[in-house]
C-alpha cells in the first residue's frame, strides 16, 4: 500500500463499530422485510413511507440480531440494516436508508473475513472523515444524499467516533468532455477486453493513463480554471480545451528536439566536394529552449544523408507548398540551405529518396546565411547520427463526440493509436522516463515512463500536436 493509496475497506472495523453505535442509541435497526415488501412500503413522491414492522425492535434486539448478520447465522439478503430516521421524509433518501447488507462473497482485501458489507451511502462519509477530507466534492446526482451525509456525521460526532467540525458535501455538474468516457464499468470493460493495454494506457481519462500521455498537474489546474464550475448539468466541453491547457503549459518549458516521424532518405549529391568528403559530417547547434538561452544548446550533426519527412517532398509543387519540389531551395532548420533536384520512386510509385544539392556558404549562424531568401524551412536529423525511436501517435479514445449513448465498441476511435518507427536527434537517446519534449513541427511528446525502450529504441507518446488537428 503506497501513502497516497486509500481503501475503504481499510475501515471496516471502524464502520461496523459505528453501526453498533447507531443501534445503541435507537438510530438504526435490523429489518428482515423482503426486498419487494420494504419497496413497496417505501412509498414514492407523492406517498409517505410506512414504517418496516421490525422498527420498533429494542437497541438490544437489533444489536443481537446484527451480531447474528456478522456471524453468517442469516442467509444472503434476509436482512439489512437500517438507519432510523423518518419513513414520511419528503426526500426519499431519508426514509430509513440501507447501512449493511449480507452478502458472502470474497474481497479483494479482506478475504472471507466479513459476510456483511456496508452500503457506499453509509461508507462514503465516514471514508471522508476519516481522511480528514474537509470538502467533499460530488456530482449533481448525490445532492439528495447530503442530507444522510450530514445526518450520519452529526450523529457519530456526537458519540465522538468523529471529529468536528466533520466534512461537507458539496455538489457541481459533472464536467463532461467530449470524445471522453468516465464511466468505470464501460473503462472497465475496455481493459478486460483487451481493447486498451491497462488502466494506465495513455488513452484513457485515468491519472495515470493521463501522465503517461504527458499531460502535467498545471496542464489539468488550467482546463478546470477555465471549465468553471456549474450546478446546470448537461453541458461538454471540448476535448480541444484540455489540448490547448497543456500546449499553452508545456510551451513556455518543455526542451525542443527535432524528429521525423515518417522518414525518407535526403541525399545531398554534392555533400563530399564542397565539404571535403562524402563522410564528413558538419557540427550544428540549436537553443534547448528558444526563449530560456540560459539552458543551453543542443548539439547534433549534417551530413551526406539526412532524413526528412516524407510529406516534405513533392514532385510538382501544390498551391502554397514550400517545401521541396524539383527546382526549390529550402533552408534545413539549423544546417544549410539546399536545392532540390528530383527524387526516386519504386514500382509502385512510393518515394524511396529525395536528392538535393548544397547551396555552398549558407550554412545558419554563417555571414552567408541570408545570402539566399527560401520560404521553406524544414526539419531534419542526420543519418550518422539519427537515433531510432518508436513513437506512439495518441488520438481520441472515442470517435463519437459523446460517448455512452449507443454500444460502447461501435463508438471506439479504430485510429487512436498508430505507432511510428521514427528518428530523433541524439539528445533524446537517453531521455529520462515521464520526461516531456516539443518535437519541432509535430507538437508535445513524453517518454514513456512503462515501456522503457522498445527493442533497444526510446518510446515517445504523443500527448497533443502543435495544433487541434482531430477531424480535419
Amino acid at each position: 500500500l503506497q501513502p497516497h493509496e486509500y481503501f475503504a475497506s481499510d475501515y471496516f472495523d471502524f464502520m461496523y463499530r459505528a453501526a453498533e453505535y447507531l443501534i445503541g442509541q435507537d438510530l438504526a435497526y435490523v429489518d428482515e422485510q423482503t426486498p419487494d415488501e420494504m419497496r413497496a412500503n417505501r412509498g414514492d413522491f407523492n406517498t409517505p413511507g410506512t414504517d418496516s414492522p421490525f422498527r420498533s425492535r429494542t437497541p438490544a434486539e437489533n444489536l443481537a440480531r446484527f451480531r447474528e448478520m456478522r456471524d453468517g447465522l442469516l442467509d444472503d439478503g434476509a436482512a439489512v440494516l437500517r438507519a432510523k430516521i423518518d419513513m414520511a421524509s419528503p426526500n426519499i433518501n431519508m426514509r430509513d436508508p440501507a447501512l449493511y447488507r449480507i452478502r458472502r462473497a470474497t474481497h479483494h482485501n479482506t478475504g472471507d473475513r466479513w459476510c456483511i458489507y456496508p452500503m457506499y451511502t453509509f461508507a462514503h462519509p465516514i471514508e471522508d472523515a476519516l481522511e480528514q477530507i474537509t470538502h467533499s466534492i460530488c456530482t449533481l446526482e448525490f445532492e439528495d444524499q447530503r442530507p444522510f451525509y450530514d445526518w450520519l456525521l452529526d450523529r457519530l460526532a456526537e458519540g465522538g467516533l468523529i471529529a468536528s467540525p466533520h466534512p461537507r458535501q458539496y455538489e457541481f455538474a459533472r464536467l463532461n468532455i467530449t470524445h471522453v468516457m468516465t464511466s468505470k464499468r464501460r473503462l472497465r470493460q475496455l481493459v478486460e477486453d483487451g481493447h486498451v493495454e491497462g488502466w494506465d494506457d495513455p488513452r484513457m481519462p485515468t491519472l495515470a493513463g493521463l501522465r503517461r500521455r504527458g499531460y502535467t498537474p498545471a496542464a489539468l489546474r488550467l482546463f478546470c480554471e477555465r471549465s468553471g464550475t456549474t450546478k446546470s448539468g448537461g453541458g461538454w466541453t471540448d476535448y480541444a480545451a484540455l489540448e490547448a491547457a497543456l500546449r499553452e503549459t508545456l510551451d513556455p518549458v518543455a526542451p525542443r528536439a527535432m524528429a521525423v516521424l515518417d522518414p525518407v532518405k535526403l541525399v545531398i549529391t554534392n555533400w563530399g566536394e564542397l565539404m571535403g568528403g562524402d563522410d564528413a559530417l558538419d557540427a550544428c547547434t540549436a537553443p534547448v529552449h528558444p526563449h530560456h538561452p540560459e539552458r543551453g544548446l543542443r548539439h547534433f550533426k549534417i551530413g551526406r544523408e539526412l532524413w526528412i519527412e516524407r510529406t516534405d517532398y513533392e514532385d510538382v509543387q501544390p498551391k502554397g507548398f514550400f517545401r521541396l519540389f524539383p527546382g526549390n531551395k529550402v533552408r534545413l532548420k539549423y544546417g544549410h540551405t539546399i536545392e532540390c533536384t528530383g527524387a526516386t520512386r519504386d514500382a509502385d510509385g512510393r518515394l524511396v529518396e529525395v536528392h538535393a544539392l548544397l547551396v555552398a556558404d549558407t550554412k545558419s549562424g554563417t555571414p552567408g546565411a541570408d545570402a539566399v531568401k527560401v520560404k521553406g524551412n524544414i526539419t531534419w536529423v542526420a543519418a550518422a547520427d539519427a537515433v531510432a525511436a518508436e513513437v506512439r501517435l495518441y488520438e481520441r479514445l472515442f470517435a463519437a463526440e459523446k460517448p455512452g449513448g449507443g454500444e460502447l465498441l461501435d463508438e471506439l476511435n479504430p485510429h487512436s493509436l498508430t505507432t511510428a518507427s521514427a528518428f530523433v536527434e541524439p539528445s533524446l537517446a537517453d531521455a529520462a522516463d515521464g520526461t516531456g519534449f516539443q518535437f519541432e513541427r509535430h507538437g508535445y511528446f513524453v517518454a514513456d515512463a512503462k515501456a522503457g525502450s522498445a527493442g533497444g529504441r526510446p518510446v515517445f507518446n504523443r500527448a497533443a500536436g502543435m495544433r487541434d488537428g482531430w477531424g480535419k
